[in-house]
């Protein structure tokens, strides 16, 4: 079920929302310190994350699902967004260097075929971060955030689901490990959350962080011609009849 732009922007705005911009941010940006001179397209809704890359990429793109709903950002500039059809996005072959799904493949009708588009556009160097909910975390049975929504993965799902579809995982973390709890204490406390679940290991974080690379040479499956089995028929003997039978 795909959730509505409005209800991303809205929960984007709570307190909630903003700990939970931070908290992924640090993620993705541990994962890509800069993208100088980079083409970065973000796929879903990705505008509160593409902030770190607008000043320094070459160019930087949000492309919003048509199901999902699409909204003007940056809200005091030019639009660098757009509405799409995210199985066909309107880019040329290896014309983009990185990657950014966020609110997309969990709640895609098809996520093999929407990481096969990914794989099209992106550079032969192309990296891909995806960021999805967890499936044994919190956050992935909370209504109330978009998290709750689509279906969630865990590591060996996701792992899976990248390599039918061409990708190499290259690096995986973790963020989100504070309870989905819109609440003073929860909220201030955030950060310490973070490195408590990341110095244990946590399995019950909110969402994964990982990064893909473009398998440039992948295995094709060759197919055998079928050869079709003409059974051989062994010779009858039929009787003949004698001109005295016949009469």
């Amino acid at each position: 079920m795909t959730i509505d732009v409005i209800d991303l922007r809205n929960f984007y705005s709570t307190r909630l929302g903003i700990v939970t911009r931070r908290l992924i941010n640090r993620g993705i940006r541990a994962r890509w310190p800069n993208a100088s001179a980079q083409r970065v397209v973000g796929v879903g809704y990705c505008t509160p994350y593409l902030g770190l890359f607008r000043e320094d990429a070459e160019r930087c793109l949000a492309f919003m699902p048509a199901a999902q709903g699409v909204m003007k950002w940056p809200t005091a500039r030019p639009t660098l967004a757009a509405l799409v059809d995210e199985f066909e996005l309107p880019l040329p072959d290896a014309s983009v260097d990185r990657m950014l799904l966020v609110h997309a493949l969990e709640v895609s009708d098809d996520p093999a075929e929407l990481l096969r588009e990914m794989w099209r556009v992106l550079t032969p160097s192309g990296r891909m971060i995806v960021v999805l909910p967890n499936r044994r975390g919190p956050w992935a049975r909370a209504d109330s955030t978009p998290f709750g929504h689509g279906r969630p993965y865990s590591r060996s799902q996701l792992t899976q689901l990248l390599r039918e579809t061409w990708f190499t995982p290259a690096a995986w973390s973790e963020a989100l490990h504070m309870p989905p709890i819109n609440y003073g204490w929860f909220l201030r406390s955030a950060m310490a959350w973070e490195r408590f679940g990341a110095a244990i290991a946590s399995p019950f974080a909110g969402v994964h962080i990982v990064e893909a690379t473009k398998q440039v040479y992948r295995p094709i499956a060759a197919r055998r011609e079928r050869r079709r089995l003409i059974p051989t028929m062994e010779p009858v003997l039929v009787p003949t009849t004698s001109p005295r039978d016949q009469n």
